[in-house]
């Protein structure tokens, strides 16, 4: 599915949506996780395949394995976790939109970590 059919895909069903949200709401909404389900799993598939030629470049640029993992699973959590905080404000949920946000930004921190220490070892091996 090209970038057209996606928009195109997206722009009837918020066309749709806007249509029935007046008198079926729930319906509406319903409605509105699913397409935006359908968005997130087509770009996810798309994603995927761009990952293999980029672990190929970390490794021969020398790059830590365990780095590059570590950045894709932040990544990944980025993505996640505003998907899950506009679904949430979509459904009118703004306090859990926020939660969902601050534990997805615990959740980086916590794999930032060993990345962090590893920088920091390195600068102290290059200062005298």
């Amino acid at each position: 599915m090209d970038i057209l059919q996606i928009v195109l895909f997206a722009t009837v069903g918020a066309l749709l949506i806007m249509a029935i949200r007046e008198m079926a709401p729930q319906v509406s909404f319903l409605l509105s996780l699913t397409i935006a389900v359908i968005l997130f799993l087509i770009a996810l598939q798309k994603v995927t395949g761009v990952l293999v030629p980029i672990e190929k470049l970390a490794a021969l640029a020398d790059v830590n394995i365990l780095f590059f993992a570590t950045i894709v699973k932040i990544i990944g959590i980025a993505y996640v976790v505003e998907f899950g905080a506009q679904i949430a404000r979509d459904a009118g949920v703004t306090s859990i939109a926020s939660k969902i946000e601050l534990v997805g930004k615990l959740f980086i921190i916590i794999l930032a970590v060993p990345i962090i220490t590893a920088v920091v070892d390195t600068v102290q091996h290059l200062l005298p």
